[in-house]
């Protein structure tokens, strides 16, 4: 074996070495309540029970578009004081479907001012679990 063979070897071995030492002295990660997929496929129907509306309303990436605080960005409006507009069941019917809302005075003014944004449909979302985001938005 030359000498950088040998030298290249040992750097490996090393490596090898630190790596296996580093993998069996981890600490073992603590489980968090992780909220990252902005449409959850199989719904939040199972996790209600965990999720308050506020967390659902993070979790389905509200905050993306709306803003932290709900408050409106220039991608989204605002969806704080949507009761002047909203009923519980006309926001829940909205959510799960908003294309058939597309039609009303209100939404041609919000195509114009936040051109190419679209609301994401969730239908894959329960009832109930938009019932109580409804609720908590009705109630902003």
């Amino acid at each position: 074996m030359t000498k950088p063979q040998i030298w290249l070897a040992a750097f490996l071995g090393l490596f090898i070495f630190l790596f296996i030492l580093g993998r069996l002295t981890r600490a073992p990660r603590e489980e968090k309540k992780q909220i990252t997929n902005p449409v959850p496929q199989g719904g939040l129907s199972n996790q209600s029970q965990e999720f308050s509306p506020k967390e659902m309303i993070v979790s389905l990436g509200c905050p993306n578009c709306h803003g932290i605080d709900l408050a409106g960005t220039n991608q989204a409006p605002s969806i704080l004081d949507i009761k002047e507009n909203w009923s519980k069941d006309k926001l829940i019917n909205y959510l799960r479907n908003p294309e058939s809302f597309m039609d009303g005075d209100r939404f041609k003014v919000f195509r114009q001012k936040y051109p190419g944004a679209i609301m994401p449909s969730f239908n894959n979302i329960s009832v109930q679990d938009l019932g109580k985001i409804a609720e908590f938005l009705l109630n902003q």
